[in-house]
């Protein structure tokens, strides 16, 4: 049975814990509102994108002349995986659940005899996966330093991956994030990049003349769509690691208060029974006079 003092050093430890996640969750709040705004403004800009570039794939199709980008090149034997998570923790299962679909999508092609390699983007990523994929794992791009992020920073990816798909390293490149849809539901997601996949069927091409030529304007498009494929991904990974951190840390928040008003009962009954037992023994001494 703990004593009183360390009872209420207890106590008065869980209090203390209980204010760092109070203004954790408070911080996540503030940061969710700009980080959801930032996301959902960049939702119609790249679904646009994306259906003008359908068309011109749909009118392009599988000709000889087709961008590399949307062809590929041939084969399906190295496959790129891009992980993006976070920098910090205490934000839920956040990165547990990017990483769980990035291992299983590794396991899988492994299993078929596929080559593996994997670029990381965030830490956690990255410390979750070397333990198993640390001899498949090619590169790691550090987010730490970046306060908000801008389409700069995905320029800067996509041109990483954009050079290694020119030096013929992979043949296929797949994303994985989280696509925020509320604060407490955030969807892993696997989105392959190269070459290019468009969901549906476009008809943009029977609007349009293009000019010069639709492979000319695909050739410029496609590399300017990876770019913008990933900035969307960070922007839903920024929206819901603020999603999954407010909701983490609401949630320490009601277990730490529940903890004090437990730690604070067993606290009042053991100072109950001290006190009980010095009056029996202060009346035990009176009588024995």
């Amino acid at each position: 049975m703990p004593s009183l003092k360390d009872l209420k050093n207890r106590i008065g430890s869980v209090k203390s814990t209980r204010k760092i996640t109070k203004a954790m969750q408070m911080v996540a709040a503030a940061k969710l509102r700009r980080a959801q705004d930032a996301a959902e403004a960049a939702r119609p800009y790249a679904e646009r994108m994306t259906a003008v570039m359908a068309g011109l794939a749909a009118s392009v199709g599988s000709s000889s002349s087709a961008p590399r980008l949307l062809a590929g090149t041939g084969a399906d034997k190295v496959h790129l995986l891009v992980v993006m998570t976070s920098e910090r923790g205490l934000c839920g299962g956040f990165n547990s659940t990017i990483v769980r679909l990035a291992r299983a999508q590794a396991t899988s092609l492994l299993s078929r005899g596929k080559t593996v390699k994997i670029l990381t983007v965030g830490k956690k990523g990255r410390e979750q996966l070397r333990r198993d994929f640390g001899q498949y794992m090619i590169g790691h791009v550090d987010m730490a330093e970046v306060k908000r992020v801008g389409y700069v920073n995905a320029q800067g990816i996509a041109k990483d991956i954009l050079s290694r798909f020119d030096a013929g390293e992979f043949d296929v490149a797949t994303i994985f994030f989280n696509r925020f849809q509320s604060v407490i539901s955030q969807i892993p997601t696997a989105q392959q990049i190269i070459p290019a996949v468009f969901e549906g069927e476009a008809k943009a091409s029977t609007l349009y003349d293009y000019e010069p030529s639709e492979e000319g304007i695909l050739a410029d498009l496609l590399p300017r769509g990876v770019a913008t494929q990933i900035f969307t991904a960070l922007l839903e990974n920024g929206a819901s690691e603020q999603g999954a951190r407010m909701s983490a840390m609401d949630n320490a928040t009601r277990n730490a208060g529940d903890m004090i008003d437990r730690l604070t009962i067993v606290y009042n009954r053991s100072r109950q029974a001290a006190i009980t037992k010095e009056l029996i023994e202060i009346i035990s001494g009176a009588e024995a006079l």
